[in-house]
């Protein structure tokens, strides 16, 4: 065993980043690296996957530099990704056959709904927990299938490898040798079997999938794969693998029905607790796979994700120049008493849970001549609050038990105003903890674990106590606005056609 570090790799939607533990889950060093995002048309969403690996290459390095650690020290690498992301490329060169189809971009919509009406819908709620929404791999996949010239035809011949970041991660990181994604990122593409934990024929046949395309499904927590000298100097072990909200579940050590979480980045993401079944799926919600570890049981959990939570204040600082920066957002939102009756619903790319409505379009209601700037800004932190509230308040009535408490991280969770506006709305102590890298710290949790550095879950380092927020408003305020909230959400509903823009 080479000395206690592990080095977590968190390739995220804006950015690729690097973290360094210690054993005792102390963070030695840092890097990141910015990815671009494409939009060549209204609700498409895309990136360069060679810009997804290099940027990740280039902080993982960065990170060991920074901390003066070798990678000789290093005992372990854990693989934190965002999800639902496609990617397609030729099975013997790794050549990218298309752009990275990101996990925001609704080109696929047209797709889901041919699919609903071919009546899929209820077998793909029964079987993966999720629904037909272009978010999921699925019909991002099959779009690529439909519409690259000669793609379908390569795909059934086995000459194309199809993943999301976590896969094609391991495939370059091991030179080709590995095709592999773990069962967190599996449960996202809409053909995974959250009963069986296997990829399901009958779905891939009426999605027009070929099963060729598909890597093997691994646990998120293992011997997982070897990586390739040329990335470190020499080999590393790949220990966990795992999507990014699963693994800040993991991180946030939320171990125990009753405990949810909550990540505030490009979009917002609630994940509940869910236990080793995977259960009815909650009106609104989905269900995924939280994690398997080598030997174990999966672990299932609820989920609620919305599409648009930190890129509404990038939009608001790059795009409208409001801000100058997203972190000045508190600043300006607490120098006005309220909104002055404006409401923001953030519908950039249609709404997540629990309407799961392509068709909405974002809308500013209440706009008048007294309107300022820092009240459009207040408006935005309080639409982020209000979308968590309509997860939240549909996961415990799901789950048919309340939460004790919300458990936030990431870097729009840094919003003091955002995080007491939460608990207000919610009627629930918002905990966040000092450190705030929550994804990277359930990968490296995970691969630790995998490696031995700890023996169980009551070993692992537990958090720094941070800021404990308590509701301060009163039931019948919070009520009020919460229901000002849904009036305006259904006057954003409904307003594309078809639920994508014409092009």
């Amino acid at each position: 065993m080479r000395q206690g570090y592990i080095l977590a790799l968190d390739q995220g939607t804006t950015s690729s980043r690097a973290l360094l533990f210690d054993r005792a889950g102390r963070v030695l060093g840092q890097a990141q690296r910015r990815v671009s995002l494409r939009h060549p048309r209204p609700g498409w969403v895309e990136a360069d996957g060679e810009d997804l690996v290099e940027s990740q290459r280039q902080a993982a390095l960065a990170c060991l530099n920074e901390a003066g650690v070798s990678p000789a020290a290093v005992c372990a690498l854990g693989i934190a990704n965002q999800r639902e992301t496609t990617l397609l490329w030729e099975r013997g060169s790794g050549r990218l056959v298309a752009p990275a189809i990101i996990w925001q971009c609704r080109r696929s919509t047209a797709i889901a709904q041919r699919w609903r009406g071919l009546g899929l819908e209820s077998r793909v709620r029964k079987l993966t927990g999720l629904t037909l929404d272009p978010y999921f791999s699925a019909t991002k996949l099959a779009w690529l299938l439909e519409t690259g010239p000669d793609l379908r035809r390569m795909a059934e011949a086995g000459d194309l490898a199809f993943g999301t970041v976590d896969t094609f991660l391991v495939y370059r990181l091991t030179a080709g040798k590995s095709h592999l994604t773990d069962v967190s990122n599996a449960s996202r593409t809409a053909f995974f079997d959250l009963e069986t934990l296997a990829w399901d024929d009958e779905l891939l046949a009426a999605m027009g999938i070929p099963r060729a395309l598909l890597p093997r499904v691994v646990d998120s927590s293992g011997a997982l794969a070897v990586s390739d000298t040329a990335w470190f100097g020499q080999e590393l072990a790949v220990a966990s693998m795992i999507g990014d909200q699963q693994a800040a579940l993991f991180g946030q050590q939320c171990h125990a029905p009753g405990l949810a979480k909550c990540t505030l980045g490009t979009g917002a993401f609630v994940l509940g607790y869910g236990g080793e079944r995977p259960g009815p799926v909650a009106e609104g919600l989905i269900r995924t796979v939280a994690w398997r570890r080598q030997g174990e049981a999966a672990i299932y959990a609820w989920e609620g994700s919305t599409f648009t939570a930190g890129a509404l204040l990038e939009w608001l600082s790059h795009e409208l120049g409001l801000l100058a920066r997203p972190q000045d957002a508190d600043q300006m939102a607490t120098s006005v008493a309220d909104t002055a009756d404006l409401v923001v619903v953030p519908a950039f790319s249609g709404l997540g849970s629990p309407y799961w409505d392509a068709s909405a379009r974002g809308l500013w209601i209440g706009l008048t001549a007294a309107t300022t700037r820092q009240h459009v800004v207040r408006a935005a932190l309080e639409a982020i609050a209000f979308q968590v509230a309509d997860v939240v308040r549909s996961m415990a009535a799901g789950a048919g038990h309340a939460f004790n408490e919300l458990r936030i991280d990431g870097g729009v969770g840094q919003s003091n105003f955002l995080a007491q506006f939460l608990a207000d709305i919610l009627a629930l102590p918002v905990v966040r903890p000092r450190m705030p890298e929550a994804t990277a710290r359930g990968a490296a949790f995970l691969a630790g674990l995998a490696r031995g550095l700890w023996r169980d879950l009551d070993q692992l380092p537990s958090p720094e106590a941070g800021e404990r927020f308590v509701p301060r408003m009163r039931f019948d305020e919070a009520e009020r606005r919460y229901l000002r909230w849904r009036t305006a959400v259904a006057r954003a509903r409904g307003w594309a056609p078809n639920g994508e823009e014409e092009c």
